[in-house]
């Protein structure tokens, strides 16, 4: 029997091969991190209990961007009602500062919506909630919970551009959603500073939306506006009690 030569066979990948192989996989991830999913950390209470303060969550940038021509394996779609989505904050700050919000989209171009005491009726319909908070007897606020019926009142939150623009989108009793724009709210209503304060988001704010919660961590609400010393106070409690501390119910959480 012959024996086989140790040079015969497949040959063992050079340095430079091996590192050309690397530099394809880390290429993919970034193109995978920067065009099809994006880490994000939900900041407030506005979108609870559907997420928590310190929620992380994976957001998927493809499906509701633009479609291109140079991907078109990504399967777009449309903006439907009910979802959930991650977006910049209209209008820009003053800074020139872009802020990403997450909060649910109650109204789709086309739709009338109303509220009564809480109660989202959308199209004459009152909506079924089980995830939106309701107001009390004693936290009622006319502007807020009979949205657009009372006009804003002064020093209550309300942009300046949005108190003149929302008369012109009234029909009756109903806010009238334009075309190319959403309107959302927070599910925490009572504690949300939402469409009812700023007007709606143009369909081109809009970055994508939270798959589901792959770490949550107990988090001050609006860390990331306190001063650096104490932000990096609270980065050395993650790391000190991450595993006596972490929300691990909450691991995989799908957000609907």
């Amino acid at each position: 029997m012959m024996k086989k030569n140790e040079g015969d066979g497949q040959k063992g990948e050079t340095a430079i091969e091996g590192f050309a192989s690397l530099c394809s996989v880390l290429a993919v991830g970034l193109f995978v991190l920067t065009f099809v999913f994006q880490n994000f950390v939900i900041p407030s209470s506005s979108m609870a209990s559907t997420l928590l303060v310190g929620d992380h969550v994976l957001v998927d940038r493809a499906s509701l961007a633009p479609p291109e021509s140079w991907a078109p394996f990504v399967q777009h779609r449309d903006v439907r009602r009910g979802e959930v989505v991650v977006f910049f904050k209209p209008p820009t700050e003053a800074n020139g500062e872009h802020i990403f919000l997450v909060k649910r989209v109650i109204g789709v171009p086309g739709d009338r919506i109303h509220l009564r005491h809480g109660i989202v009726y959308l199209n004459g319909v009152a909506q079924d909630e089980p995830q939106a908070a309701k107001p009390t007897y004693a936290n009622y606020n006319a502007y807020r919970d009979d949205f657009p019926s009372v006009p804003p009142p002064e020093n209550f939150g309300v942009k300046a551009e949005w108190t003149v623009d929302l008369p012109s989108h009234l029909e009756g009793e109903d806010l009238v959603v334009p075309p190319e724009s959403y309107f959302v709210m927070g599910d925490n209503r009572t504690n949300s500073t939402d469409g009812r304060y700023w007007g709606f988001v143009p369909r081109a704010n809009i970055v994508g939306r939270p798959l589901f919660v792959y770490w949550s961590f107990p988090t001050p609400e609006e860390i990331d506006k306190t001063a650096l010393l104490e932000k990096a106070s609270f980065t050395m409690h993650e790391i000190v009690h991450f595993f006596d501390e972490t929300r691990w119910r909450r691991t995989f959480h799908v957000v609907k």
